[in-house]
């Protein structure tokens, strides 16, 4: 792996991050936050960007590349759209690390330290470190509503697809 230091808050990174989809709404005084918390991290293929149970407190936006997410060895899936948030599961429930992920090729990510509120300096440092962490939220709620969306399409897809082949699917 491959990192920077902790970025810059400067107009040029914040418009980066606002090319993000995930991030275009935010007003660039958070953006700003967001960035002195965040690292460029770079992965050559098959290197680990988590590993399942660890405790670490990265949060990560895919900037380019493609990554494999698997649990207890097995595939659940790959990311590969540029701005996907992952490892925010950790960080929402304060538990080990779900799953490990890998990367395939060259892949580029920014990394958010979310246990660095500290490193946000102002006069009124308490309201700072609330404001980040409203951001970050904000950010999973988001996210966690698309997913949510995406997988409740694929359930009726495969309950369609189990009653077309003669199946019965239980009523939960």
């Amino acid at each position: 792996m491959i990192e920077s230091k902790y970025l810059k808050e400067n107009i040029e990174n914040i418009q980066r991050l606002m090319s993000i989809s995930t991030l275009k709404h935010f007003e660039t005084r958070n953006l700003g936050k967001l960035l002195r918390l965040s690292k460029i991290r770079q992965y050559e293929d098959g290197e680990v960007i988590i590993q399942e149970g660890d405790m670490d407190p990265w949060l990560y936006f895919l900037l380019s590349g493609k990554i494999r997410v698997t649990k207890s060895g097995e595939e659940i899936g790959t990311i590969e759209t540029k701005g996907e948030i992952f490892g925010e599961m950790r960080i929402v429930d304060d538990q080990t690390r779900s799953a490990t992920v890998l990367s395939i090729g060259t892949t580029v990510c920014l990394a958010v330290d979310t246990s660095a509120g500290s490193r946000l300096s102002t006069s009124d440092q308490k309201d700072e470190r609330l404001d980040f962490l409203l951001l970050l939220y904000r950010i999973f709620a988001e996210y966690m509503t698309q997913r949510l969306r995406l997988t409740n399409e694929e359930l009726i897809r495969a309950k369609k697809e189990v009653r077309r082949l003669g199946g019965k699917v239980e009523p939960d």
